[in-house]
């Protein structure tokens, strides 16, 4: 597949910057324009008749995600303080630092108890280390961080779980979901919260929480002797449904997630991994050799699609006049890879570093 051909924004830039926002592609475009010709035509009815987009999205969350408990938000950060709000605050947080601050700041300004982690080489040690002297209830935390790429394993979040099961895991999967493959139900999480339009090229306002029966049992429970509503139209939505999916449901943006999990099932999610753990692998080589990495870095177990390098601001300047779009976070340049970059994409970064372009 020629990915310029559907990914209009790939013929003007080199683009390394999914990690800021990923980029619609054409089909997408024409389900979505073809949607509100729908809507426009047929007003009222058109809702009425639309409402199987949003089961149809569940059910592919479901399936692809391997997860029994599906809910849609409309952002990571809505539903991650949704989530906080049915918490008792006698909850005892870990954090890592400098973690996004979607993560970090509301469970600081809620009044729970927290200790953050540093991240550096020893992260999974300083984790466990923290887990044992401060006693967590609950652990948040971003699957990857957005600012340095770094990336908690599969393996180890199964580890902390089997360790501490009673520990409740809450994860953002923004910098994740749609990178590789993943099984919610066998990952030891609890929650996973993700926004759509990174990774997986929905566009804005559309997202999702998983949740496990373990969270599920202690969210809401002074509500959940409530009355629930009588209304025909909200008949079989539980209490925690009417806290994480209050109102209605958009089938413009919800569907456009629907539309592009079926898209990246036809590349593969299988094929989406590979191809970016290739690529990245290669990307870190290349500046491991030119001093822009450390070692200890490239030898992590478990790497993520995000690479930030210590670049000069006329590097920077270089790489913007290039045509190459990235981000600076932190300290850093941050450079992200997904399926539809390229080897000859990566040269022409390597190219403006080694000052050839």
């Amino acid at each position: 597949m020629n990915f310029q051909d559907i990914f209009p924004v790939l013929k003007e830039y080199t683009y390394f910057n999914t990690a800021y926002s990923g980029i619609l592609y054409q089909p997408l475009i024409a389900w979505r324009q073809q949607h509100d010709q729908q809507y426009l035509a047929g007003g009222s009815n058109f809702r009425l008749e639309s409402g199987t987009i949003i089961e149809k999205l569940r059910l592919k969350l479901s399936e692809i995600f391997q997860a029994k408990n599906v809910f849609l938000i409309p952002n990571f950060s809505f539903g991650f303080n949704t989530l906080l709000n049915g918490l008792a605050k006698n909850q005892r947080f870990l954090l890592l630092n400098e973690d996004y601050p979607s993560v970090a700041y509301p469970i600081k300004s809620s009044g729970f108890e927290f200790q953050e982690v540093s991240i550096d080489e020893n992260l999974e040690e300083n984790i466990l280390k923290a887990i044992e002297s401060f006693k967590p209830t609950a652990f948040a935390f971003s699957m990857v961080q957005y600012i340095s790429g770094y990336k908690l394993s599969e393996r180890f979040i199964k580890q902390i779980k089997q360790s501490y099961p009673q520990l409740l895991l809450i994860a953002d999967g923004t910098q994740f979901c749609g990178t590789k493959t993943f099984n919610f139900a066998e990952s030891g999480l609890d929650a996973m919260l993700s926004s759509g339009y990174k990774w997986l090229l929905s566009g804005f306002g559309n997202g999702f929480c998983l949740l496990s029966d373990q969270l599920i049992d202690v969210l809401y429970q002074e509500k959940s002797t409530e009355s629930l509503p009588t209304a025909p139209f909200l008949q079989g939505k539980s209490h925690l449904a009417m806290n994480l999916e209050p109102g209605h449901l958009d089938t413009l943006n919800f569907g456009s997630l629907d539309y592009s999990l079926n898209f990246l099932q036809s590349v593969g999610f299988e094929a989406i991994e590979k191809s970016n753990q290739l690529l990245c692998n290669q990307a870190r080589a290349e500046f491991y050799s030119r001093g822009l990495l450390p070692e200890w870095m490239i030898k992590r177990e478990s790497q993520s699609t995000i690479i930030s390098l210590p670049l000069k601001t006329e590097m920077v300047e270089n790489l913007a006049n290039a045509k190459i779009l990235c981000s600076a976070r932190g300290a850093g340049t941050r450079f992200s890879f997904h399926f539809y970059n390229t080897v000859d994409d990566l040269q022409q970064l390597l190219d403006v570093i080694d000052g050839k372009d």
